[in-house]
C-alpha cells in the first residue's frame, strides 16, 4: 500500500542530563509521551537494580520536546554477568559516572511537562514501568506518569494487519529491521534504544492509513417467529 504522509519532523530536543530542564507543555492535547528505555541488572525488579535510564519526551504528535539519560548507581550483587555483558555495564565507568537513583528519579520527574498526562511509551515498556514504579515507591517519590502505556510492539502488530504483512517477532530489532532503520543486531543501550524506538514508532504511524475493509462481515440470517 502507498505510505501515508509521515508525521511532522521533530524539533530539536532540550539539553540532555544532568539537570535537563522541564519540557515545555505541548499544545493541542492534554497528553505527552515519555519514550523510556531502562537497562537492568536482570529481569526481576525484586532481585535486580536499574543500571541506566533514558527518556525522550514528545508531544502527542511525537514532536520531540526534551531528552535525557543517566547511568544509575546499582548494587553489584544485583547485576548478573549476562545482563552486564548485554547492556555494557562497566563497574569502573559506573563508579565514575553513575548517579544515585533518588537524584535520577527526581530529575526525571522534574523534566516532564507540567499539567499534562505523560504516558510511558516504548518497546515492551511494561518492564520499564515495573522497575521504575518499584524505584519510585522505594524512594517515596510520587509516580509522575499516567497509568496508561503505549507500546511499539502493539503498533507494529497493528501495522502488519493493515499492510497484510506477516511478522516473525515483535522485538525492537524486528520492527526496526522491517522499517529499514537497522540492519543487524541492536545493542542494548538505553539512549540508543529509546531513540530507535521513537524513530520506529514514527515510521509505522506514518504508514497507517484508513482503507475500506477487505471483507464485510456476513449479515446474520433473518429470524423467523414460530407460531404456536
Amino acid at each position: 500500500m502507498s505510505p501515508a504522509t509521515p508525521p511532522a519532523p521533530p524539533v530539536p530536543a532540550s539539553p540532555s542530563t544532568p539537570g535537563a530542564p522541564a519540557a515545555p507543555a505541548p499544545s493541542g492535547s492534554e497528553f505527552a509521551f515519555a519514550f523510556l528505555d531502562c537497562e537492568f541488572g536482570g529481569l526481576d525488579p525484586d532481585l535486580h537494580d536499574i543500571t541506566e535510564i533514558a527518556v525522550i519526551v514528545t508531544d502527542y504528535r511525537l514532536v520531540e520536546l526534551a531528552s535525557a539519560e543517566w547511568k544509575v548507581q546499582a548494587r553489584p550483587e544485583r547485576i548478573t554477568p549476562e545482563s552486564a555483558e548485554m547492556s555494557g555495564y562497566d563497574p569502573a565507568v559506573w563508579a565514575a559516572e553513575a548517579r544515585p537513583i533518588r537524584e535520577v528519579l527526581t530529575e526525571l520527574a522534574e523534566m516532564l511537562p507540567k499539567g499534562r498526562k505523560v504516558v510511558p511509551a516504548g518497546q515492551n515498556v511494561r518492564m520499564d514501568v515495573l522497575f521504575l514504579e518499584k524505584a519510585y515507591r522505594a524512594c517515596g517519590i510520587p509516580w509522575p506518569f499516567d497509568y496508561h502505556v503505549i507500546d511499539l510492539a502493539t503498533l507494529y502488530y497493528a501495522w502488519s494487519l493493515v499492510a497484510g504483512e506477516t511478522v516473525s517477532a515483535l522485538s525492537l530489532r524486528q520492527a526496526a529491521t522491517t522499517a529499514g532503520l537497522v540492519n543487524g543486531a541492536v545493542p542494548h543501550r538505553a539512549a540508543a534504544d529509546a531513540r530507535l524506538t521513537l524513530e520506529t514508532f514514527r515510521h509505522y504511524l506514518g504508514r497507517l492509513a484508513l482503507r475500506p475493509p477487505s471483507e464485510q462481515p456476513p449479515c446474520p440470517p433473518a429470524r423467523s417467529e414460530s407460531t404456536g
